[in-house]
């Protein structure tokens, strides 16, 4: 078992304020979804404590030490470099606080991207990061975050499906994993 307490201040040493104050709630967050999904509670709450805990590192830093670490990027992250923080904190998650758990390492890679077929705690994390308290950016937030207590499927195809228009309005760098969760998720959401 992990020293919470620990944890806490080891990430809150190595994050910015702001970014700190995101990570606990969406470990609170995502604490209150595996409640509600029958979730692992305790995986789902230091998944979310580890989640950015890459986030202090930026652009072509995180790419080089991935590439120092032996990590393979795919065209599409190295675009879309805001995902690549996901991708190194699965390793620092792995290395530096000693997690085994594949679970856990996969909601701290994907969850800026998703995939397609998501474990339930990848997507307690996923939607956790999009709808914690301190998150306001989307006008229908409210509705999401009631859906994310009822129905994880249609809420990763709601958030997946506004994210992929807003970067299509934004950018043209989407990275692959996001459009294969998009249509995964929109599939299962056609099939009900």
């Amino acid at each position: 078992m992990y020293d919470f307490t620990l944890l806490r201040e080891e990430i809150k040493s190595n994050l910015p304020s702001k970014r700190y104050e995101h990570t606990l709630g969406v470990s609170y967050t995502a604490c209150a979804l595996a409640m509600a999904h029958q979730e692992d509670i305790y995986k789902a709450q230091l998944a979310g404590l580890l989640h950015d805990c890459a986030k202090a590192y930026k652009g072509e830093e995180l790419i080089k030490l991935c590439l120092k670490h032996g990590i393979k990027l795919t065209d599409s992250a190295i675009a879309a470099s805001q995902v690549v923080h996901a991708i190194y904190g699965a390793y620092l998650a792995e290395q530096k606080y000693n997690i085994k758990d594949e679970d856990i390492l996969n909601a701290v890679r994907y969850h800026t991207t998703g995939r397609s077929d998501m474990s339930k705690l990848e997507k307690i994390v996923y939607i956790a990061d999009y709808i914690e308290p301190l998150r306001n950016q989307v006008s229908n937030l409210n509705e999401i975050r009631e859906l994310a207590f009822k129905d994880l499927d249609l809420c990763m195809y709601t958030i997946l499906k506004q994210t992929v228009d807003y970067l299509s309005e934004h950018t043209s760098n989407i990275d692959e994993d996001t459009i294969s969760a998009l249509l995964f998720y929109k599939e299962k959401a056609n099939d009900r």
